[in-house]
């Protein structure tokens, strides 16, 4: 049990931990800033800027050091306990994060260089919502850890998909844009860095989200913990029945439920399965088909289901938590009939995949209940 410290010797430790916390605040404000300013010298093609944000990168890594220097003197000086030692290990973790988050804006920084010194016609529109995300993000990470808000915290972690979404989706188009030979290869590879660093600065945000979990509960909550289950349908192709699993099992909006879908070897969504879909009210038109091979941390997934044989090759081999298991579904858009048929084809697996996901639900819940709301 934690006792009371003298009046003096918590003067002295509230002065110390006050310290680390300017310090900690000045840094996460540079690396802010260096987000944000690698981001527009890509956009508003602004070599100057690319270059100071390259410049600060050192005074980012003098202030990791400082951070690091004033949590191990905190230690030795201090031997907190409790509370204050979660802080100060917490702390640690996140003055690595913010490091990292300064290297990704200035590798922006130097293929934004690259880019701008090409030729190319480009719209930045979903990179601007990426950046922005990750800029966001940060924000509220680093209010989470200094404010010591775990609502914020979780409310920010569950964020990091959206920006995992939104890259998919801009390296298709980059994909795309080089098939198209309106992109040259160099400009293609640059890019597709940009992207993957903007959504990896989100990630690391998510991480210092975790890290002030930990310092508020005492719990380690890594990749949204137990309180969030996450469930990924698998098939060959992520054009229609495994996108039908996605929609229904989101739209029935179970709290605590995240689901996704992949493929093996990924195709555009079937026009029918979009069509039948909008008439059920779920609009699934802007999304695009992701490869199960580009599915970040799978292992962290609760369940992963398999719609075929192939499939199951996803399933994380052990030692691992993850539950693999197969639904054989019928893909209504590789069945021929009439018009009539084919909707019935769709009602059935729709209805055939809706009773699926309520039953997982249903386990998942009373499993929950069981186990006193936590798992081990």
């Amino acid at each position: 049990m934690e006792t009371n410290p003298t009046p003096n010797l918590e003067a002295s430790l509230r002065q110390d931990i006050d310290r680390i916390r300017k310090r900690v605040r000045e840094m996460a404000d540079i690396v802010r800033n260096v987000i944000e300013e690698s981001s527009r010298a890509l956009f508003e093609r602004n070599g100057a800027l690319a270059y100071s944000v390259i410049l600060r990168d050192q005074k980012i890594d003098d202030l990791e050091q400082e951070v690091d220097r004033l949590c191990l003197e905190f230690l030795v000086r201090q031997q907190p306990v409790a509370g204050s030692l979660r802080f100060v290990y917490a702390t640690i973790k996140v003055n690595q994060e913010l490091e990292r988050i300064g290297d990704y804006a200035a590798s922006i920084a130097r293929e934004a260089l690259i880019l701008n010194s090409m030729d190319i016609d480009l719209d930045y529109a979903d990179m601007k919502k990426l950046a922005d995300a990750a800029g966001q993000m940060l924000d509220k990470a680093v209010r989470a850890f200094l404010e010591e808000n775990s609502d914020l915290a979780w409310e920010t972690i569950k964020e990091d998909d959206a920006a995992s979404t939104l890259r998919d989706q801009i390296n298709e188009s980059i994909i795309l844009l080089r098939e198209r030979e309106r992109l040259p290869m160099e400009a293609m590879t640059s890019l597709m860095t940009v992207t993957r660093r903007f959504e990896r600065a989100s990630n690391q945000s998510a991480n210092i989200c975790e890290e002030a979990l930990y310092m508020c509960t005492g719990k380690f909550m890594k990749h949204l913990g137990t309180e969030v289950f996450r469930v990924l349908f698998v098939d060959e192709t992520n054009s229609c029945t495994t996108q039908i699993a996605e929609a229904v099992g989101n739209s029935l909006q179970f709290e605590n439920f995240i689901f996704s879908s992949a493929g093996i070897e990924p195709r555009r969504i079937d026009e029918r399965t979009i069509r039948y879909l909008l008439d059920k009210g779920i609009d699934i038109s802007n999304k695009i088909t992701k490869s199960a091979d580009h599915i970040p941390n799978l292992e962290h997934y609760h369940v992963v289901i398999a719609f075929s044989k192939t499939a199951k090759k996803v399933f994380p081999p052990p030692p691992t938590r993850t539950i693999g298991m197969r639904w054989k579904v019928k893909d209504p858009s590789e069945f021929e009939g009439s018009e009539e048929e084919i909707h019935e084809a769709y009602e059935n697996t729709f209805n055939y995949l809706k009773k699926q996901v309520q039953d997982l639900v249903q386990a998942f819940m009373g499993e929950q209940k069981a186990n006193g709301n936590h798992t081990e």
